[in-house]
């Protein structure tokens, strides 16, 4: 395996570093929820509003963590101290970024179980899907079941621990090429299969051609805002997750051209998952549901109504289940990482050791659907999965997005010029100096924004104390980010005077 001067292992080749770290990028939530949320808030006319956001938010995120990553040649448990100013406090956020890849795994490992139990059960031709209450009863039971979704969540997790062990070039780069291809090739054939529906035109129309009147009938600030949230968690920026890859990556190509390759890979999936989802809906007359109604309950349903149910069902559950295991790998491969740079341990330890603690902590969400349901921790019905969604979706990943931008552009931080530095060495497309300005001030402005956001369409319907008692913890959390990038710990000579 090529190194670089400090040891670190480096992608094999460049197409490589950018389906990994695509693969890390295409998860479950944007497979399923931007097809929804693109036709909620006007198709089309939405489409190219999300486009300009993503080019807005996205690409200058995901480029301070590759150029972090790279600059460090170490994962967020170490990049910060590595490049930060001498009594830079940046360092103190990097908790946070941990923390967040296992609380992510926390419930996405039984997600991904989830599509493979379901791949299974049409593969064997065990599932009903005859109604939409068949299809309901199958997915309740599911849910009903901790034996079915512990054995298939223990499964992903040995999986996708198998093949980080394997190592970067010869496990994650090799098995995500390949589940990557078939996951595109899937999406053709799925896509294809849906265009050609009765009446999926009409579906085809209201998902693409842009009807601008549309973005005022939701209000336009409210679509901007659906757009620009869409736009900034379909990355998987703030945790780290992309960091970890831009230190395997070589400085023969500038950061720019490297970040916009992923996006678009990215996009292509999201746009192609709607080309599936919302012709075959319109050619049934069903309404696209979101989030696991929409996978588990709406699309089985509309299979049945296929020739050859069960071979686009199968399809369709592996194209899912390819999606969510690339991610998994990513952030494991991430969690790995980091477990041997904080505690100086071997590879070999950290695999075994977050096998097995992996494993234990994805239990609790598990449960939260059976044996602990009774459990509610943020009221009404919300499940355990709800509150670890919460703490990563809403929390972590907008004030880790946050930090990451304030460390590259401030002088406490890394700094503009280290930053700019990093960003264009290689050949390629250049990140123009102009830019700083929108960086420093306007791009950490819209993500406080999207996350308090965030933090008011949860909670503004509750009663007003509940209201403004989580109001003033997001403040309170934001303030502490503040503080750890603006404050510097005194030098000796003037903590003597």
């Amino acid at each position: 395996m090529e190194q670089t001067t400090k040891n670190r292992a480096t992608f094999q080749s460049r197409l490589g570093f950018i389906l990994v770290s695509a693969g890390c990028a295409i998860g479950l939530g944007n497979v399923w929820k931007f097809p929804y949320v693109c036709g909620q808030n006007g198709g089309g006319a939405f489409l190219l509003l999300y486009l300009f956001c993503l080019v807005l938010l996205g690409l200058p995120i995901l480029m301070c963590e590759f150029a972090i990553g790279r600059g460090s040649n170490r994962s967020i448990a170490q990049a910060l101290n590595q490049l930060e100013q001498p009594g830079s406090r940046y360092h103190l956020t990097k908790y946070m970024g941990i923390a967040g890849n296992y609380l992510l795994m926390m419930f996405y490992t039984m997600v991904t179980g989830w599509m493979l139990f379901y791949a299974f059960r049409y593969i064997s031709g065990s599932i009903d899907a005859s109604s939409t209450d068949a299809t309901a009863n199958a997915f309740q039971q599911m849910l009903d079941s901790p034996g079915y979704m512990t054995l298939f969540a223990a499964l992903v997790i040995v999986l996708c621990i198998g093949v980080c062990a394997l190592g970067l070039q010869n496990g994650i780069e090799k098995v995500t090429k390949v589940m990557m291809l078939l996951l595109m090739g899937l999406m053709v054939v799925l896509a294809i299969n849906s265009l050609r529906l009765e009446g999926a035109v009409e579906g085809l129309k209201f998902y693409l051609v842009p009807d601008f009147g549309k973005l005022f009938e939701n209000g336009f600030t409210s679509v901007l805002f659906a757009a620009m949230t869409q736009a900034f968690f379909t990355l998987s920026i703030g945790i780290g997750a992309m960091e970890i890859f831009g230190s395997y990556l070589k400085k023969d190509r500038r950061i720019l051209g490297e970040s916009i390759n992923v996006i678009v890979l990215d996009t292509v999936v999201a746009v192609v998952a709607g080309l599936i989802i919302i012709p075959a809906c319109f050619a049934y007359g069903i309404q696209p549901d979101s989030g696991p109604s929409l996978l588990f309950i709406t699309l089985p349903n509309v299979f049945h109504h296929m020739a050859g149910s069960r071979i686009w069902g199968s399809c369709f559950f592996l194209f899912m289940s390819f999606a969510a295991l690339s991610t998994v790998i990513a952030v494991f491969e991430n969690i790995i990482t980091m477990t041997v740079e904080l505690g100086n341990w071997s590879r070999k330890k950290s695999l075994l050791v977050n096998l097995v603690l992996i494993f234990v902590l994805s239990v609790p969400a598990i449960l939260g659907f059976n044996v602990l349901s009774g459990i509610h921790p943020m009221g009404g019905t919300s499940t355990i999965m709800d509150a670890e969604d919460f703490l990563v979706s809403s929390n972590i990943l907008p004030l880790g997005s946050l930090t990451y931008v304030l460390f590259c552009v401030r002088k406490n931080g890394w700094g503009w010029d280290a930053f700019l530095n990093e960003v264009n060495t290689g050949s390629g497309s250049k990140l123009p100096a102009w830019i700083r300005g929108y960086m420093t001030y306007a791009l950490p402005a819209l993500v406080c924004l999207i996350y308090l956001k965030g933090y008011y369409d949860t909670f503004s319907q509750k009663s007003l104390p509940v209201f403004c008692a989580w109001m003033l913890f997001a403040v309170a959390l934001l303030a502490l980010i503040f503080w750890a990038s603006f404050s510097r710990k005194k030098s000796p000579s003037k903590l003597a005077k």
